[in-house]
């Protein structure tokens, strides 16, 4: 959600701020703004997009040091006051925040002799840190005397007039540190910069970061400790638009790459084996009698897919929980239930709150995840991760496809622990998995067809989404990536729940976009689709292809034809690339903010 950046060093910092907010964008915001510090801070916000706030910046400045901030409204509209850095009433203490301040009402009563001059939780932080200074706290104590005194969850970046260190801390939302040589740069995600390093360390939960000329000082329960320094696999251009118009259509194409990256090293084809590099007991999974999969959005769609699998492969009930909603009751047995975390930033503040009552409860639990270090791989007992790169546009897509791949995995990696997966069914399963990069490119590749699709249907009322079994789950995840980007009302179902309710919706100007490939019971749901077609709807079908490359289904009753390369199992997830153009185009058609749509966020840290 919100974005972070700090930097102290030897260069000018405003233009690495400036640049560092520009990289975040993709996290969804409605403010920004930055904080330059020598004797005295200076502080330049706006609400509106960061190019808003380049209009009101310097040209150019001496500092060497400053924090930025770009805000995704929780407390207060977004306004150029809401907007952070937030200072305390001098002027002389500016701070940036992610997260929500739970206690920040009781704070601001005690605090009612200090002017506020915003809505915001996070004012009352500056004020904190102004109440011990002035008591004659040196700086970094007044702002560990303040940060103690906040409830909720936060990451907290405070820069102080006359003061050469920038101090920071965490709890339930990412901070990351980078090294380089001309200086130490500070956010909340590496992308915002990642051209100028990629030497990183990542900030644990309590931990109190303070930034100098001398780069970087961690301590964890007030003892020095040495910051562990890792290096990103990836390089700067990963997260550029390489001739795209759009990140969201960069990362769309990716996903042959993205899925060669997943299965890499990890399928040993003739063995019918996986190494997914998971510590699971051999006594602890012949000992599982339920898996819990816990996520939100487009990774609990994912969940969902690899569900459907987890049954029939490991033989063993699967469940599906919206993390939100999740709460580790009916007198399972933590010994024989194993929690799932599906999050491709490894940050979800639901997602990591269903983590923590499992694990009270005494659960084993598992993240499946794209990011390293992030809070949610070190708190659960094993993680394993998808591997599919950077993902900037907010409407994921390249991340669903390697989540359902690596989730495919797992679960023939368990299955055949269990010995409930026979050595031909896991060959069969691994070779479709094999086949996934070749078969989407060969859906990339008919991008021109779904663009003229998109145009002619992009004005359309509604849109309705429809798949039987693995088909299911691409249906809602199609629906939420066309409603996500071009603000269309769409909708996903189970093909057979058409005819109890969602029919009497259905027109001529209600398109229906169907999954009629293996492994989403195309027969049953082309029966549906001759409903919808009876009452004037138009129907987009995605169809397993026959031997001449097109769509094997009864043309008769579709508009549209739209062939899918055969790969057996995970042929809904192909035809799912059919529904991400068909999103993208219109969307693109409608001249919609396709990366950033409207009061949406990449990175969910609140709950």
């Amino acid at each position: 959600m919100c974005g972070i950046i700090g930097y102290v060093g030897d260069r000018p910092a405003l233009p690495i701020l400036s640049t560092g907010l520009s990289n975040l964008e993709y996290r969804g915001y409605d403010s920004a703004g930055v904080a330059l510090t020598d004797d005295a801070v200076s502080v330049y916000k706006k609400s509106g997009e960061v190019s808003e706030l380049q209009g009101v910046l310097p040209e150019s400045t001496d500092h060497t040091r400053g924090i930025g901030h770009t805000r995704w409204s929780t407390h207060g509209p977004p306004t150029d006051g809401n907007a952070h850095p937030h200072t305390d009433c001098t002027g002389r203490v500016a701070v940036v925040h992610n997260g929500i301040i739970e206690n920040y009402d009781a704070l601001r009563e005690e605090l009612s002799d200090h002017e506020f001059t915003s809505d915001t939780d996070t004012e009352v932080v500056p004020h904190l840190i102004e109440e011990s200074l002035d008591a004659g706290a040196e700086p970094r104590a007044a702002v560990e005397a303040a940060v103690d005194r906040l409830e909720g969850t936060y990451a907290v970046v405070v820069t102080i007039a006359g003061v050469d260190e920038v101090y920071a801390t965490r709890r339930d939302s990412p901070l990351v540190v980078g090294h380089a040589e001309d200086g130490t740069f500070l956010a909340s995600d590496v992308t915002a910069f990642l051209e100028h390093t990629r030497e990183v360390t990542y900030i644990e939960d309590g931990d109190f970061a303070v930034i100098g000329d001398d780069g970087l000082s961690l301590y964890r329960d007030g003892e020095p400790v040495d910051p562990t320094v890792e290096t990103l696999e990836y390089e700067a251009d990963a997260a550029e638009k390489s001739g795209y118009d759009h990140y969201m259509l960069k990362e769309i194409h990716e996903q042959p790459r993205a899925l060669r990256q997943t299965i890499s090293g990890r399928i040993d084809a003739e063995d019918g084996t996986v190494n997914v590099d998971v510590d699971l007991p051999s006594e602890y999974v012949d000992s599982v009698d339920e898996i819990q999969i816990v996520a939100c959005g487009t990774s609990n769609y994912a969940g969902r897919y690899a569900a459907e699998l987890l049954e029939s492969i490991v033989d063993v009930r699967t469940t599906v929980e919206v993390a939100s909603e999740y709460e580790f009751d009916g007198g399972r047995d933590p010994w024989r239930t194993l929690v799932v975390a599906v999050t491709q930033s490894g940050e979800t503040a639901d997602t990591l709150s269903a983590i923590r009552r499992a694990k009270r409860a005494g659960a084993r639990t598992l993240a499946v995840t794209n990011t390293l270090g992030s809070t949610i791989v070190r708190e659960t007992d094993d993680s394993v991760f998808i591997r599919a790169g950077p993902e900037i546009g907010v409407a994921a897509t390249k991340t669903f496809a390697s989540q359902v791949a690596t989730l495919t995995l797992l679960a023939v990696h368990v299955g055949r622990a269990r010995g409930s997966l026979s050595y031909g069914r896991a060959r069969e399963l691994l070779e479709s998995v094999r086949r996934l990069p070749n078969a989407i490119q060969g859906v990339l590749d008919r991008e021109d067809r779904i663009r003229e699709v998109a145009r002619e249907y992009a004005d359309s009322d509604a849109f309705f989404f429809v798949g039987r079994k693995l088909g299911h789950p691409v249906a809602l995840e199609g629906a939420l990536k066309l409603k996500e980007i071009s603000y269309d009302h769409a909708e996903g179902f189970a093909a057979g729940e058409l005819k109890h309710g969602p029919l009497a919706l259905v027109t001529e100007d209600t398109p229906v976009l169907a999954l009629l490939t293996d492994g989403s019971r195309p027969g049953e749901t082309l029966n549906n689709v001759k409903e919808v077609q009876a009452r004037g709807a138009p129907v987009i079908g995605a169809a397993t292809a026959d031997g001449d490359g097109e769509a094997a289904a009864d043309s008769t009753y579709l508009d549209v034809e739209l062939p899918v390369p055969a790969t057996g199992a995970l042929e809904p997830l192909v035809a799912n690339v059919y529904w991400q153009l068909f999103a993208y185009h219109v969307a693109d058609e409608k001249g919609r903010p396709i990366d950033r749509p409207r009061n949406l966020a990449k990175s969910v840290t609140v709950e």
